[in-house]
């Protein structure tokens, strides 16, 4: 259950900071198609007793002023969130059953974590095209995906109806039209191998997205015309950010670099201390078994007396350290040591060797790294947010 907490809050910061101005950018007009249209509608619709249904009735030659009452109550005017509240509801059930659909499938078949950087690099691709369309550049027009036709005209259909589900039914639909984020958290979700965790971390994304569009809506249902243009440009330049940010995270997730800078890492390089097999009170806490070092003491380099290398890595909501200085030649185990760990550090990857591994909370989970030559091992969250490396030398 904790880590479909931690998956939720990942989602849900993960919609805030990036997915709402992503999702805008290729989710707009249904939104706007949503809100706006209903409210033409509404506009438009006779209301009873009024001009259209008194024309019947008056004589002819008379003045329409002469037959309306003169305290005539003014219709009550609809309420600007009530259809933008509807699409969101839809948009949060629709993608939290494919949470739980991914989570299933994921628990069938893991992609390694270079294929899901290489997702990830497509996203951002994808991104980046939906950013120059905003900003009216003709030449991608035709490369940026769009729904098909079919799909466009019922969702035009629907629109045009003053139902209070149309939003609604519109929302739910979103999920056949992702953006790029949206691939991103659907990663996360196939990753997590739970429908429990899959679901948290897709309805902890639209929660994240739902301030931003309920303003869009809000300004959709006031003002669209008017702010349409200036809209568009301003979430341009937010996707194209998001697209940058995207990529550079998969780069990252990928092992390929590191944007992290040596002089930021904190590097354990030793002294590389060797437990004893018997008691002895100069290598360590003479308590330990085998007087050696061990737990919180334990140094973060170290070999143990059967000639293994110890690399530990601390894993709360980041890494620490995130620099190692390790013997090549050497058999070693990672120990991803668990102290209250959260967030997207938890999804620990080494996309070299394809490894992935969900950290327990609290508690050690043991990697083995064979006997590596010389050489720089890249490690990460599956996200590439965060970063590590051990120089085995």
């Amino acid at each position: 259950m904790s880590s479909s907490v931690t998956l939720l809050v990942t989602g849900a910061s993960t919609g805030l900071l990036a997915g709402g101005a992503s999702c805008a950018a290729v989710q707009g007009g249904l939104l706007a198609g949503a809100v706006t249209r209903r409210r033409t509608h509404a506009a438009a619709a006779p209301r009873p007793g009024g001009i259209a249904s008194q024309a019947k009735g008056r004589p002819k030659g008379a003045t329409a002023s002469a037959t309306l009452p003169k305290a005539a109550a003014p219709a009550p005017a609809p309420k600007p969130l009530a259809p933008v509240g509807a699409f969101l509801a839809g948009k949060l059930l629709s993608h939290t059953v494919l949470g739980a659909l991914l989570g299933i499938f994921g628990n069938a078949l893991q992609p390694s974590p270079r294929v899901q950087a290489v997702l990830l690099l497509a996203a951002g691709a994808l991104m980046v095209l939906f950013a120059l369309d905003l900003f009216g550049v003709k030449a991608v027009g035709r490369l940026v995906p769009r729904p098909p036709a079919s799909f466009r005209r019922l969702m035009r259909r629907s629109a045009r109806t003053g139902s209070v589900a149309t939003p609604a039914l519109i929302g739910f639909a979103t999920v056949l039209v992702p953006c790029g984020v949206t691939l991103s958290m659907e990663l996360l979700a196939i990753t997590s191998g739970s429908p429990v965790a899959g679901a948290a971390v897709m309805a902890g994304f639209v929660i994240g997205t739902a301030p931003l569009f309920a303003l869009l809506g809000y300004l959709f249902r006031r003002s669209a015309q008017a702010l349409s243009g200036r809209l568009a440009v301003l979430t341009g330049v937010v996707v194209l950010a998001v697209a940058v940010w995207t990529m550079g995270s998969a780069l990252q997730a990928g092992g390929w670099v590191s944007f992290t800078a040596p002089a930021q890492q904190a590097s354990a390089s030793g002294p590389f201390i060797v437990e004893k097999v018997e008691g002895g009170e100069e290598d360590g806490d003479p308590a330990a078994p085998g007087g050696g070092t061990a737990g919180a003491d334990a140094p973060p380099v170290r070999i143990d007396a059967a000639g293994k290398q110890i690399v530990t890595l601390t894993v709360t909501d980041f890494y620490e350290p995130t620099g190692f200085t390790a013997k090549a030649g050497v058999p070693t185990t990672l120990v991803l040591h668990g102290k209250d760990s959260g967030g997207c550090a938890r999804a620990f990857t080494i996309p070299e060797l394809g490894v992935q591994e969900i950290v327990k909370r609290n508690g050690d989970t043991e990697i083995d790294l064979g006997t590596r030559k010389p050489g720089t091992l890249r490690f990460s969250c599956a996200m590439g947010m965060q970063t590590g490396a051990v120089a085995f030398q």
